[in-house]
C-alpha cells in the first residue's frame, strides 16, 4: 500500500471519530442538563422544550457546520490525489497536517480559544490548497 493511501485512510477515520465525538459532546450536554429544544425530544424524556439551545450545544453545532464546509472538500481532494498519483510523500503530509488542524480547530472552537481557532482553520485551508496544487502537478 502506498504511503498516501495509508494516510488518507487513517486521516479519514480520525476525522470521522472527531465528528462523531462532536455529536457525542452535544448529546452529553443535552442529556446531562435535560435541555431539549425539539418538542418531540423533550416530550420523549418528559421535560418541556427550551427556547434556546445550550451554549455548549450551539458552539458544537457551529463547529459541526464548519466541519461540513471543509472536511468533504478534503475527502474529494484526497481522493483526487490518489487517483492522479500525486506525490505520495507530500500528499501524506498534507493529509496529516489537515487532520491535526481540524482536530485542533474543534478543540479551540469548543474552548472559545481565539486566535487559535482561526489559525487552525487557516492551516486547514492551506492544506486544501496544497492538495489542489499536488493534483495539478500530477496531471499530464
Amino acid at each position: 500500500m502506498n504511503e498516501a493511501i495509508y494516510w488518507y485512510a487513517v486521516c479519514t477515520i480520525i476525522l470521522f471519530l472527531k465528528m462523531f465525538g462532536l455529536s457525542l459532546y452535544q448529546a452529553f450536554h443535552r442529556i446531562t442538563k435535560a435541555s431539549y429544544k425539539t418538542p418531540e425530544d423533550a416530550a420523549f424524556v418528559g421535560v418541556k422544550p427550551v427556547a434556546e439551545e445550550l451554549p455548549e450545544v450551539q458552539r458544537g453545532a457551529k463547529a459541526w457546520l464548519n466541519d461540513l464546509e471543509n472536511i468533504p472538500i478534503f475527502f474529494a481532494l484526497g481522493a483526487a490525489c490518489l487517483w492522479t498519483g500525486a506525490a505520495p510523500g507530500a500528499v501524506a503530509w498534507w493529509f496529516i497536517i489537515f487532520t491535526a488542524a481540524r482536530v485542533l480547530h474543534t478543540v479551540s472552537y469548543l474552548a472559545a480559544m481565539q486566535p487559535w481557532r482561526t489559525i487552525f482553520f487557516g492551516v486547514g485551508v492551506v492544506c486544501l490548497v496544497g492538495l489542489a496544487v499536488e493534483i495539478l502537478l500530477a496531471l499530464p
